[in-house]
């Protein structure tokens, strides 16, 4: 312990610089799993926020299902006959609009049976429980983007207007901020045709893009769907079919991956240079009677101060990063997350430490007792 502090000490320099190396990698995987948790919620957090255990789609959408799978009350009526739970409608679709005080928002519209299990809790104002047809929830990320409660939001290129009842959480999907309306009035914006008259709903279509089941389906969900042409998912399966998340997952997850890789092969190139440095002095330690065993814990002692301290001050500055950026960008890393994040990293940072072993236990004494003379 004395040896490896007094090491430490003398070629503070050289351990400073490797600790920066910690400390910078660290960092950066804590900030790539903050925006990773962050993309991911702000893709699909009002999907997880869905008080439901499986989401029914027809079989013939395979991919964005959300976007493509169309079901109709004949369905819904079966599976609501032969599924032994609860179920409910689900409309989910993007669209744009415009409040009366001028603010131009993008929203993903949520249709939903006001009288149902899918209707949200609310933050501020009424729910749409006994609410109009025209009645609108906003998340609160539109609140963030000049949305208020009393508001009257016409939808752009329909003119459906729509008056804000209340304010949930901030939840959003595609990376578009929520809104809950009633599934009739979701209808008429899913399948209206721009320019065509308000009036105009006898052409709309009773049809809707899914439907939810408050529990597991008691009847094999397989056998329903081949009898009704239909595709079941869990809820949590069903977060694919939310536009980018798969792609989005893919991509951050493939950069925490490399930097776990980079974290050991940096440390372990350090620490086997040292080791090479320091050659003589394990030679003379091992001459005057230290053990194999000793100078292992002697170097894997240095290479833990290291590599912990660089964690725990990468982790530092992950967070005061997530500070900064507060709710500007998707970025979220809860302290569960950061905390195994950082111990991963301290994992495969020792673990790097094993290239030096080796060289470590071959310290020959005979080399200060002259044996090379």
């Amino acid at each position: 312990m004395f040896l490896a502090l007094l090491e430490l000490r003398a070629a503070r320099g050289r351990f400073l610089l490797m600790g920066s190396v910690v400390v910078l990698v660290a960092a950066l995987v804590g900030i790539v799993s903050g925006f990773t948790t962050g993309l991911g919620d702000d893709t699909i957090s009002a999907l997880r926020r869905l008080p439901a255990a499986q989401l029914v789609f027809s079989s013939d959408a395979r991919s964005d299902q959300f976007a493509r799978s169309l079901l109709d009350e004949k369905t819904a009526a079966a599976w609501h006959k032969e599924a032994g739970t609860e179920t409910t409608p689900l409309g989910v679709s993007i669209t744009r609009g415009t409040t009366n005080r001028g603010a131009e928002v993008d929203l993903a519209a949520f249709g939903v049976d006001p009288t149902a299990f899918l209707n949200p809790s609310v933050t501020r104002g009424k729910s749409l429980a006994d609410a109009a047809a025209d009645s609108v929830v906003i998340s609160a990320k539109l609140a963030d983007e000049g949305v208020r409660v009393g508001d009257t939001l016409v939808i752009d290129r329909l003119g459906i207007s729509l008056r804000v009842i209340g304010q949930t959480e901030r939840l959003s999907y595609g990376h578009v901020p929520a809104a809950y309306v009633p599934l009739k009035t979701w209808q008429r914006i899913r399948f209206s045709t721009p320019g065509a008259p308000a009036s105009a709903t006898a052409t709309i279509p009773d049809q809707f893009s899914a439907l939810a089941l408050r529990s597991p389906a008691k009847t094999s969900a397989a056998t329903l769907d081949r009898r009704h042409s239909t595709t079941t998912l869990t809820k949590e399966k069903a977060y694919e079919a939310a536009p980018g998340y798969t792609g989005e997952r893919v991509t951050m997850n493939s950069i925490q991956v490399f930097l776990y890789l980079i974290a050991p092969l940096v440390v372990g190139a350090f620490f086997a240079v040292w080791t090479v440095q320091r050659q003589p002095e394990l030679a003379l330690l091992r001459a005057l009677g230290a053990s194999r065993r000793r100078l292992l814990a002697h170097t894997v002692l240095q290479a833990a101060l290291v590599v912990v301290l660089g964690t725990v001050a990468g982790a530092v500055l992950a967070a005061a990063v997530g500070l900064l950026v507060g709710e500007q960008v998707p970025f979220s890393l809860p302290a569960a997350t950061l905390a195994v994040t950082m111990c991963t990293v301290a994992a495969v940072g020792l673990a790097g430490t094993a290239l030096t072993l080796r060289r470590v236990t071959r310290a020959d004494p005979l080399t200060m007792l002259g044996a090379n003379r």
